[in-house]
């Protein structure tokens, strides 16, 4: 209540409607109309009559439908005029509460209380809140008729509030009374509502209209799947998210999952949004010739498409700041008219029998301040979370539709972008990944661009109302400093953007690490890999030091900048006024620096701003360059190929520029091709016509990956109906190329590619085609049914690979996996073939893989099958029965056209066409008699290459179902441990299926509880003097900020004091009563030096202690996967380890030190605030225990929700990045198939499935936030009016009021960060759980009962060996893989070891260099038990080539030689060796040429033959080949036996037979079968044996 206006006290015996003091109020001699009292009450009637007419109907309605939580949303419809009805209510209730507090504070001037002024007002809000649920109810429930009593309601109140305001004017009363226009605004609001009534009458037309207007629900909500009401429910839920409810609350009983969230609606769905845009595109493509390049045209589509959502976001931006002024302002007129008395006012005016206040007058009152700032919270805050909530929704939105558009690009990208490295799947996947994100969040902070400008000129304008010139200063000082934090934003951005990149070159170190660890160790190489991956981590902790040292900066500056400038401005105010009357009040200083609170918010996000704006610039500017990329060459209509439409192509500039390079350099050939186009065209139309029976035919081709010389030259072949096509030659000739040339995946240069239908479809369109053109039109690509060399895999089950979207056909199915031979691999499988084999089918080994790619070409009813070298990982058994049941017998009864691209020369008889490929062209073709007749040389030396002929009259072979390896070919178990674990599984699952609802509720549990184990295990990461620091210095800083405050109220307390005695003394003129400042302003400056000095301390302390704690995890968790069992290796997944490098560390590194100080700085700082309001106002803490209850349910609630929304977010983020790296991995593959739309269906269903995400995660925080900020709005309410009633009757200081509702107003704005940081935090924490459990695992016992000092030189020399009752296993858990094995090798004997998958031939050889646990018996090589040597020792001394070549980026001498022992002379005798000098000689830079990733860019067969190179390099006494032969052909198999017998003549070798002919010349055979040994003698002898088991192998491998 004011102090200048003291009512008369009343007894509550005076109580009455119109007051007891005089009996004029009861008078109506001039009309009952000009009787103010009566004019209140008749406004009383149309409440009544809505409360009694309507509350019958709202209780029925409730009591009939008492399930109607249950009622699908489908019946939730919007009348016309929705959203005006809800804003003009809720006006009306603003409006109604301030006509409550104006008859309040004008019933303080009278004699008795006068319930008409306020009790009208208390009824209007009661009507009003059951005029909108009444509305709520008929609306939800489809029944508009019942708007009737709505109608009466507005009509009857806008005509007595018509009354009275005329009555009002009639009696002179104006706008200078409060009243007067408090009763104008509501007849205005309730004529406008009565406007919207009568549209729906109009619009719906359900009375006075025959016939009614039939209106269906929205058909998203006819869906049952789309549970995100956002865009559906009414204002009010809009607004506070009110609907989210439920949703959070059953988050804590049921994990949420995509079930939960459920479809997107059809206006937020992808296809939707693109659609949009590219009608933006098309509209600027018909504005006129606009060049559609660079970043402007995108731009434009983007402002097109999705600006009305933006424009949107800013205006609410534009009415939150407006609103957020009214905090600053209200403290100040609080403050100030409660330290002194105030006359300002004018004095009421009585008419019509009561007291007229003006407006002045109503705002001097302390309490209405408060309310008012109450109310201005609560609509500031709402509109700023509606701002929030419609720039980041429009951003997903956005994301999306790009996110489309890119992959719709990807379709028909040219393959040459990615042979020619001028595209990388990385760079597309970032392109998804990051550069969409870019511009989502830009869209997110768009808004701020507009609203800062404003913000910070209202902010200057009002801190110089307040302050006068100084705030000018202080503002300059502000100012002054933006374009230091604008340099450090820039610092920190160029520091992450570095650190991105030795990131990304550690990851790809620590995946090639990762991806090669089994040769790795087998080599002893292990260490040299580490050492290299800590230099790269190095390197990156220097960039991350530079990181966290401007993010200290950074974090420094928002913090210390107010400080100073607060500082500055007092200081100056102090010396500029110090004899003036404006002095420095508690209401000025508290005031501004509320104001300072505001203003220093935009400044510190301009620099974010902008960098998010520099970031979405560049990711146009690249998506720009993406979208302008050279596209493939798709079928054309005959129409579109006609002159008339040759303008309307728009190639892009890069395209251009690629064809200007190609003639360039291709000038004869493409002026020859020119010349001769109409000519070969019409002699092409004429063969295809005498040739029905050519499927596909290449003339006079020309075909390039790059922009150099011609991969295929002068192509001319042909390829049957109906027959099988085989392709051969040397590794390297072009035969893949060939395939993926007649698919029209490379850069044709010249020549003519025709593909026929069958005969007998060859359709009358085609034939009219050919003749509507201008010129002769090909016949137009169907499906083919491609399996690539490589084997390209989706990260899904094995039925959903082999099918590839077909129909199933469960017949089909059964006969494909018995031909592929894919029944034992699927039943050792987990989920048999519902078993997801991960990326790039991970837990597969390479035949597996082979063999699903195969079944996937077999499965699809395509007409043409393209094999490209599907025997290449097979070995001789699958070989034969895919050749002779799958091609030979499935294929062939169907008919089908087939291409088989292979190295095995002995099927070449069962060809009907033959392509010989040499050096790039076709050295021959034709039948196999036919190239006998032409080439007889050739035909020889395919003679002498094959060991077996004639394959059609050869014997049945036994064909077991055997098992093959889960995860690898090196990890099997014999069939009866098979047989065990099968039982050992199903008891597990039987044990397990009881306590199925007991685990359920236990993670429940532990769901709802923060990982504080986690977050100390990372503080003790940190050491005990950092944590020490960031502990106290915190501490000590907040402290501090506490106590700036304190002495700042102290101080303005004491100029109020001094001003109050020097009017009391009356010596202002004199000047002997002058306040002295220097002593209060001396304390405050040092109190501000130290806060700033303390900012530094903690900002620096905090990133210290992050990036100690990442280096030491880093180290621990690299240090134990290098020296982990290979165990580990096989049973865990490589992307979940490398997760732990990649996602893991990088949280570790860059995000959690952030949120620890955000979550430390906005906990402390409420914890501040309320023990500064505590202190203030000890009454609050009565109110702080609900308020505590319901900031502790709320953030219950939501961590839980929040945490799997996040996670939800990201698992849907991960299979749409897959999909995106998928589909261009596999490119080719699925252009073959024709498989374009579906794959772009996938793609709409993984970016719908994580921008659900996204939303409902976005829902939920403005759903927290909404909360919190009431909450706070709750708690500065409380503290005001606490403190104002303090004020008036206990004689509080008015600084103490100031420094608690500024105190508090910091609860508002800090409360929400708290819950925020805590969920993001409890997610964090989980990545230092997952390291801190890997590195918790056991190493390999590294050390040995020798040195390395003790082991003999040059050992082993002889390389004997001798096995003596070896039992080996891979786990203690696990039974033995072999079983008493003995055997003894002769120093330089030649061992070839063979026997079916899974019989251990593995095992026996990883035995040797301890990979397995030997738990009984020895291996004594040269006179020494390798138990007994140090494990680094051992495996240095031997060489080994594996199956799966393995290639390392850098260069070829790094791959031979990582160790840099061997001379260029030793290294050019392992190439020749080899067979790859002349391929090494070629390449620029020689043994220093660079190899890609993985060896990308040499052949399967090359990248073999380097492996054999490098083990060559080692020349150890004793080499073991684990069918190291697979990948290449057999002309150079045959080579590299001999190289081996003679290379090797002196040396011990063990050969794994992949081909059993290649060990017939070994000295001794080993045949193995179920972890034992069955035979052992020499090959002659076995032979001889027509019972033995090897003669059996040998018989099946002719």
């Amino acid at each position: 209540m004011m102090r200048g206006y003291r009512p008369t006290p009343v007894s509550n015996s005076t109580l009455s409607f119109c007051g007891t003091e005089n009996s004029s109020a009861y008078k109506v001699d001039n009309g009952l109309l000009n009787n103010g009292c009566f004019l209140d009450a008749l406004g009383v009637v149309p409440h009544v009559f809505l409360l009694f007419s309507t509350f019958p109907i709202l209780f029925i309605g409730w009591g009939s439908q008492s399930s109607k939580v249950h009622i699908h949303h489908s019946t939730w419809l919007h009348f016309p005029g929705h959203d005006l009805r809800w804003l003009f209510t809720t006006a009306l209730l603003f409006v109604l509460v301030c006509e409550i507090a104006e008859g309040i504070v004008s019933d303080g001037f009278n004699q008795s209380r006068h319930l008409h002024l306020y009790m009208p007002a208390g009824l209007g809000i009661l009507a009003a809140i059951t005029s909108i649920i009444y509305y709520h109810n008929i609306e939800t429930s489809n029944f508009p008729k019942l708007l009737i009593a709505l109608l009466i309601y507005w009509t009857l109140a806008f005509i007595t509030k018509t009354i009275k305001f005329v009555k009002y004017d009639s009696h002179g009363i104006g706008p200078r009374q409060l009243r007067f226009c408090i009763t104008g605004l509501l007849a205005l609001l309730y004529g406008l509502l009565l406007g919207v009534e009568v549209s729906v009458i109009l619009r719906r037309r359900y009375m006075w209209f025959a016939f009614p207007t039939e209106v269906k629900p929205p058909d998203d909500l006819q869906d049952l799947g789309v549970r995100f009401l956002q865009p559906f429910v009414n204002l009010l839920s809009k607004s506070t998210y009110w609907w989210m409810n439920t949703f959070i609350t059953s988050a804590h009983q049921r994990p949420i999952d995509l079930k939960t969230i459920g479809k997107l609606p059809i206006s937020m769905r992808a296809l939707t949004n693109y659609h949009r845009l590219r009608k933006a595109f098309d509209a600027q493509a018909e504005d006129g010739p606009v060049p559609l390049k660079g970043s402007r045209w995108i731009w434009r589509s983007l402002r097109l498409a999705f600006g009305r959502p933006l424009v949107l976001s800013i205006t609410f931006r534009f009415v939150s700041d407006l609103l957020g002024f009214a905090g600053p302002l209200c403290i100040s007129g609080i403050v100030h008219h409660i330290s002194s008395d105030n006359h300002s006012a004018l004095p009421p005016v009585k008419v019509l029998g009561v007291h007229f206040i003006s407006t002045e007058a109503f705002l001097a009152n302390a309490y209405v301040l408060a309310v008012l700032l109450f109310l201005a919270l609560l609509l500031q805050r709402t509109f700023l979370q509606a701002s929030h909530y419609v720039a980041i929704e429009n951003g997903i939105k956005l994301r999306g539709a790009i996110q489309t558009k890119i992959y719709n690009k990807i379709m028909r990208l040219c393959t040459s972008n990615m042979s020619m490295g001028d595209m990388t799947t990385a760079q597309i996947c970032s392109l998804v990944a990051r550069d969409t994100n870019h511009l989502m969040w830009f869209f997110f902070l768009c808004p701020n661009l507009w609203a800062m400008p404003v913000q910070i000129v209202i902010g200057v304008l009002l801190l110089y109302y307040l302050l006068g010139v100084s705030a000018l200063i202080g503002a300059m000082v502000i100012v002054s400093l933006a374009p230091l934090q604008y340099f450090v934003a820039t610092r920190l951005s160029r520091a992450q953007k570095s650190t991105l990149e030795y990131t990304s070159e550690r990851l790809k170190k620590t995946n090639e690490l990762l991806r090669g660890i089994k040769l790795l160790k087998l080599y002893a190489w292990e260490h040299i890999f580490r050492s290299s991956v800590e230099e790269t981590r190095r390197q990156e902790l220097s960039n991350l030091r530079t990181f966290a040292l401007y993010t200290s900066l950074s974090i420094f500056m928002n913090a210390a900048i107010p400080i100073a400038a607060v500082l500055t401005i007092f200081a100056v105010h102090v010396r500029v006024h110090s004899v003036s009357d404006s002095d420095l009040s508690p209401a000025v200083a508290f005031g501004s620096l509320s104001l300072f609170h505001i203003l220093v918010t935009p400044l510190f996000l301009l620099s974010t701003v902008l960098h998010s704006t520099v970031k979405a610039l560049v990711s146009v500017q690249k998506l720009s360059e993406f979208l302008g990329s050279t596209e493939i060459e798709t079928d054309q209509d005959p129409i579109a190929q006609s002159p008339a439409n040759n303008n309307g192509n728009i190639k892009s500039v890069y395209a251009l520029q690629l064809q200007a390079k190609l003639v360039n350099r291709k000038n004869k050939a493409k002026e020859d091709v020119n010349r001769n186009f109409e000519h070969q065209d019409q002699k092409l139309t004429e063969s295809v016509a005498q040739e029905d029976d050519v499927c596909i035919k290449i003339i006079n081709g020309y075909f390039t990956w790059t922009q150099g010389c011609p991969t295929l030259t002068n192509i001319d072949i042909k390829v049957p109906f109906g027959q099988l096509t085989m392709i051969v030659g040397q590794v390297g000739c072009g035969k893949s190329s060939l395939l993926l040339a007649a698919l029209g995946e490379m850069q044709k240069i010249s020549g003519n590619i025709t593909w026929n239908s069958l005969p007998k479809s060859d359709s009358e369109e085609n034939v009219r085609a050919r003749h509507t053109s201008g010129r002769p039109s090909l016949p137009k690509r169907g499906s083919v049914a491609y399996a690539s060399q490589r084997p390209w895999l989706l990260n899904a089950t094995v039925e959903e690979n082999i099918l590839f979207d077909m129909a199933p056909n469960e017949k089909r199915y059964k006969e494909v996996i018995e031909v592929c031979q894919l029944q034992p691999d699927i039943d050792t499988l987990p989920q048999g073939d519902q078993t997801i084999i991960g990326e790039r089918g991970i837990i597969l080994s390479g035949g597996q893989r082979q063999r699903i790619s195969a079944a996937r070409a077999l499965y699809q009813q395509t007409n043409v099958v393209f094999l490209d070298d599907p025997f290449s990982a097979l070995d001789i058994h699958l070989s034969d029965h895919l050749m002779h049941e799958g091609i030979l017998k499935f294929l062939r009864q169907e008919k089908r056209t087939v291409v088989l691209v292979t190295h095995k020369l002995q099927y070449l008889p069962h060809a009907d066409w033959i392509i010989a490929m040499r050096d790039g062209t076709v050295q021959t073709q034709g039948t196999l008699k036919d190239i006998q007749c032409a080439e007889p040389e050739l035909f020889e030396h395919w003679r002498t290459l094959m060991n077996r002929q004639n394959k059609e009259n050869s014997t049945e072979l036994k064909r077991k179902s055997f098992r093959r390896a889960m995860y690898s070919r090196d990890t099997l178990a014999t069939e009866d441990e098979d047989e065990a674990a099968d039982v050992s599984v199903s008891e597990l699952k039987d044990s397990s299926a009881s306590t199925d609802e007991e685990s359920l509720r236990a993670e429940l549990r532990h769901r709802s509880h923060i990982p504080w184990s986690s977050f100390f295990s990372y503080l003790r990461s940190a050491g005990l003097v950092l944590l020490a620091l960031l502990v106290f210095s915190q501490l000590f800083k907040h402290t501090l900020m506490v106590a700036i405050d304190f002495w700042l109220a102290h101080w303005t307390t004491h100029v109020i004091s001094a001003q109050i005695e020097t009017s009391e003394r009356n010596c202002s003129v004199t000047g002997e009563c002058v306040f002295q400042h220097s002593l209060y302003l001396q304390v405050f400056s040092v109190l501000c030096v130290l806060g700033i000095v303390l900012c530094l301390v903690t900002s620096l302390a905090v990133e210290w202690t992050g990036l100690r704690v990442s280096r030491e995890l880093h180290c621990s968790l690299l240090r134990i996967i290098v020296l982990a069992p290979m165990r580990l290796f096989e049973t865990t997944p490589l992307g979940n380890i490398l997760n732990r490098f990649s996602t893991d560390t990088n949280t570790i590194d860059q995000h959690i030190p952030v949120t620890m100080e955000c979550l430390i700085r906005s906990t402390l700082l409420c914890v501040s605030a309320v023990g500064v309001i505590s202190y203030v106002t000890p009454v609050f803490l009565i109110a702080l225990l609900p308020l505590a209850v319901a900031c502790y349910f709320t953030q219950k609630y939501f961590r839980v929700a929040s945490r799997d929304l996040q996670q939800l977010e990201d698992s849907t983020e991960m299979p749409l990045l897959s999909h995106f790296s998928q589909t261009v991995e596999g490119l080719t593959t699925i252009r073959a198939f024709r498989h374009e739309q579906k794959f772009k269906k996938k793609l709409l269903e993984h970016t719908d499935a994580n921008n659900i995400s996204s939303l409902f995660l976005t829902a939920a925080n403005r759903w927290l936030e909404v909360r919190m900020e009431y909450v706070g709005a709750f708690v500065v309410l409380i503290a005001a009016v606490a403190s104002i009633t303090s004020a008036l009757y206990r004689q509080l200081s008015a600084g103490l009021v100031g420094l608690g509702l500024t105190y508090a107003l910091m609860v508002s704005n800090y409360l929400n960060w708290i819950v925020r940081n805590l969920a993001d935090m409890e997610v964090q924490l989980g990545c230092v759980k997952r390291v801190s459990a890997l590195i918790h695992t056991d190493a390999e016992n590294y050390d040995g009962l020798m040195t390395p000092a003790q082991v003999p030189a040059g050992w082993p020399k002889y390389g004997e060996i001798q096995i003596q009752n070896l039992s080996v296993r891979y786990d203690t858990s696990l039974r033995p893989v072999l079983r008493h094995v003995n055997a003894h090798i002769k120093p330089g004997q030649k061992v070839g070891i063979c026997g079916r998958t899974g019989s251990g031939k593995s095992s026996f050889s990883l035995a040797l260099f301890r990979m397995v646990d030997s738990f009984e018996g020895q291996i004594i090589i040269d006179g020494i038990d390798i138990a007994k040597l140090p494990l680094q020792t051992l495996r240095s001394k031997f060489s080994i080539i594996l199956q799966d070549p393995i290639l390392f980026s850098g260069t070829i001498r790094f791959n031979l030689d990582p160790e840099r022992k061997a001379t260029d002379k030793m290294l050019w005798e392992a190439l020749e060796i080899a067979q790859l000098m002349p391929v090494v000689k070629a390449l620029p830079g020689g043994l220093d040429a660079v190899v890609t990733e993985g060896g990308e860019n040499f052949s399967q067969g090359q990248r073999q033959l380097f492996c054999l190179a490098r083990a060559f390099v080692r020349k150890s006494s004793i080499l073991i080949m684990d069918e190291a032969t697979a990948s290449i052909d057999m002309a150079t198999e045959s080579i590299l036996q001999k190289v081996v017998m003679t290379a090797f003549a002196d040396r011990t070798v063990v050969t794994i037979a992949h081909r059993v002919h290649t060990i017939l010349g070994s000295d001794v055979v080993i045949v193995m079968k179920r972890g034992g040994i069955v035979e052992y003698d020499e090959p002659d002898v076995l032979l001889e044996q027509k019972d033995s088991v090897f003669s059996a192998f040998v018989r099946a491998d002719k």
